[in-house]
């Protein structure tokens, strides 16, 4: 019998891809990324504007070209990180970075990853993980150089 909740994600994941929050370049904004999977082609250019010194996501906008994981996931990201404590996106990072690495074994915490859990059905695909976490990479990365800062 086929999973009832994995017609469900891909339905969600086909839906971001052609809706795609978030998209478009925010100004102002704190730190940007680019990054390219050279496997693919998929690419992305993310901003990220924090508040609330600088704990809390206050927007986030990014603009790319893929496959529909790769779009799909930008677009999630788009809806869930906005409003998050800094501390909390990187554990939802770390979280999905887990769940796409696990193959199947994990189940997913849908609590943690929102829609993101979506791409549980991902895990099984080891060439489609990078689509599905270039965005959260990028958001990491520009974290990461605010950090630095």
């Amino acid at each position: 019998m086929a999973d009832p909740l994995a017609g469900l994600y891909q339905e969600l994941i086909l839906e971001h891809a052609k809706r795609r929050s978030g998209s478009g370049l925010i100004e102002p904004f704190d730190a940007e990324r680019f990054l390219r999977n050279p496997t693919c082609g998929d690419e992305i250019r993310l901003r990220v504007r924090l508040g609330g010194d600088a704990a809390l996501v206050e927007s986030l906008g990014w603009e790319g070209q893929g496959c529909s994981i790769s779009q799909a996931s930008a677009s999630v990201l788009a809806e869930e990180a906005p409003g998050l404590r800094v501390s909390a996106v990187r554990e939802r990072i770390e979280a999905l970075r887990e769940l796409l690495r696990s193959r199947g074994a994990i189940e997913p915490d849908e609590q943690l990853l929102g829609d993101a859990v979506a791409f549980a059905g991902v895990a099984k695909f080891p060439m489609r993980v990078k689509c599905a976490m270039l965005a959260w990479v990028a958001l990491e990365e520009a974290l990461d150089e605010l950090d630095a800062r």
